[in-house]
């Protein structure tokens, strides 16, 4: 482990302020004659915090929400608001937050993955005249995402491949080993975000983060064939349209385009139904449902697009030793953080997940991640009963965390030799991520790095904020179960990040 397990002292010490503190009346303001307070009327702007804070969530609107808040200074261990901070919440996308900690911890900044690429059988003339065998261990960087073109490594790979002397393949390009056991799906996913590409399943192999992007069009004429494309690869998934080219909508009208996007159960591809005007177009993700086969067939489009041919046959004898040809590393764990935290992707949540447990056991699968989550999370000297962990991204509803538990991986995290890493990966409020529209115009502005969670009825914020005097502070706001528009929620995390980045730890002497 390459950080202290010293805890700091904010687990244990009593709130200094809870929804049942009693907050001291304003201190009238006595002005000199510049117009500016006296030494002796400076407000507390703790007691400000506090108050601000109690007022918002204290608010009617919020009757039936659960709020979770843990606030503290580390350099200190003073705890400057607690309101239920020992209480399990959803968090959403606020398992990232325990999820990338426990990657730069246990695999370092400097980790990548590696994907085998082997021969069953034997090279002449140019042909392999066997079967080209991929064993992955879950590279999460064959993507649009990460790539630009998911489609520039696989061609990549073939060019590999030709320099190995390999124009022909007579057998099949088949995923090998079994680096990630068990169900592609995480535990507790609901079943209507399936379809999506943030709702995809990991494998050991993995493309474009489990999703590709279906785009239809219009025909020139009511009744004409819809016409559909997909990216990144262009043959990939298979998909069926059942769309009808129909008139534009008439002024006043409901939009005459009303098309849905979804995996094809039947077809086992992608499935577009509905309807759509004339020289319109319209897309959206859709997610794989076989992660391995989907890289396949991305990889062999590459390499037909190199000019290799893929015969296809089947061997009758399937037992002869694999000979490897060569490895490919993905970028580091230091480039693969910022695409986890920023726009909260759940598949490479999930890939890390398991790959901590791959790494430390030998199994990746979900329980044995969980597992090793755990140890990990005790190694930090996290509550017990602090947490339930059940996958990597939040998108389970059976994922449980405290703002205390944030916090301390938050202030642990902290003390890496690599935090900079972490810290730099975070959303930046108005500026990138998932908060690059939010807190603008504020103290929070450029300040505040945060990663935020959201599934229904679940909205966290949580990350540091530093203060006008310099001070770095580490605040988690969790909220579940409320009933007003979510922007209300939002605007209440909002308000407690900018107040910190604007506030005074240390009263200054006019």
């Amino acid at each position: 482990m390459r950080i202290a397990l010293s805890v700091l002292p904010f687990v244990a010490i009593a709130a200094c302020a809870t929804n049942n503190a009693r907050v001291p009346a304003p201190v009238p303001l006595r002005l000199d004659s510049s117009g500016t307070p006296a030494a002796a009327a400076l407000v507390d702007e703790r007691a400000l915090l506090r108050a601000s804070i109690d007022s918002a969530v204290n608010d009617p609107k919020f009757a039936n929400a659960f709020w979770g808040i843990l606030i503290v200074d580390p350099a200190s261990g003073d705890t400057l608001y607690s309101r239920n901070a020992g209480k399990l919440f959803m968090p959403a996308s606020n398992m990232k937050i325990i999820t990338g900690s426990a990657a730069l911890t246990q695999l370092g900044p400097d980790y990548q993955y590696r994907t085998t690429f082997a021969a069953r059988g034997t090279v002449r003339d140019s042909t392999l005249r066997g079967d080209l065998l991929v064993f992955g261990r879950g590279d999460p960087t064959i993507s649009d995402h990460m790539r630009k073109d998911a489609m520039i490594p696989l061609h990549d790979i073939a060019d590999s491949l030709r320099a190995h002397g390999i124009a022909r393949v007579t057998g099949r390009i088949i995923p090998a080993g079994d680096a990630f056991p068990g169900p592609t799906l995480g535990y507790g996913w609901d079943w209507d975000d399936l379809d999506y590409g943030y709702g995809a399943g990991v494998d050991e192999l993995m493309f474009n983060e489990g999703f590709a992007t279906v785009i239809a069009r219009g025909g020139k004429k009511p009744g004409a064939p819809v016409s559909v494309e997909t990216r990144p690869a262009l043959h990939s998934p298979k998909v069926r349209v059942t769309a009808t080219t129909v008139a534009p909508a008439v002024p006043g009208a409901p939009r005459a385009t009303n098309l849905t996007f979804r995996w094809d159960s039947i077809g086992g591809g992608a499935l577009v139904e509905g309807t759509i005007a004339v020289g319109d177009s319209a897309s959206d993700d859709v997610a794989f449902r076989v992660p391995d086969a989907s890289y396949v067939d991305a990889l062999g489009e590459a390499l037909r697009d190199r000019g290799m041919r893929l015969d296809g046959r089947a061997l009758p004898d399937t037992t002869a030793k694999p000979d490897t040809l060569f490895i490919t590393l993905s970028p580091p764990l230091r480039e693969i953080l910022p695409a986890l935290e920023k726009p909260s992707q759940n598949q490479i949540a999930e890939i890390l997940f398991k790959t901590l447990a791959l790494e430390a056991t030998g199994v990746g699968s979900a329980d044995s991640a969980r597992r090793v989550i755990e140890r990990q999370l005790v190694a930090w000297g996290v509550k017990d009963g602090g947490y339930a962990i059940r996958d990597g991204s939040g998108l389970s509803r059976h994922d449980y965390v405290s703002p205390e538990t944030l916090v301390h991986v938050l202030a642990t995290i902290r003390g890496d030799t690599a935090f900079h890493v972490f810290y730099d990966a975070l959303p930046i409020a108005g500026v990138d991520g998932t908060i690059s529209n939010r807190m603008k115009g504020t103290p929070a502005e450029g300040n505040v790095h945060a990663k935020t969670g959201y599934v229904d009825k679940a909205r966290s914020l949580s990350g540091y904020a530093t203060t006008a005097d310099g001070r770095m502070v580490i605040f988690s706001a969790l909220c579940n179960n409320w009933t007003v528009p979510t922007s209300e929620v939002e605007a209440v995390q909002n308000m407690i990040a900018a107040r910190l980045a604007g506030m005074r730890l240390v009263a200054a002497t006019p």
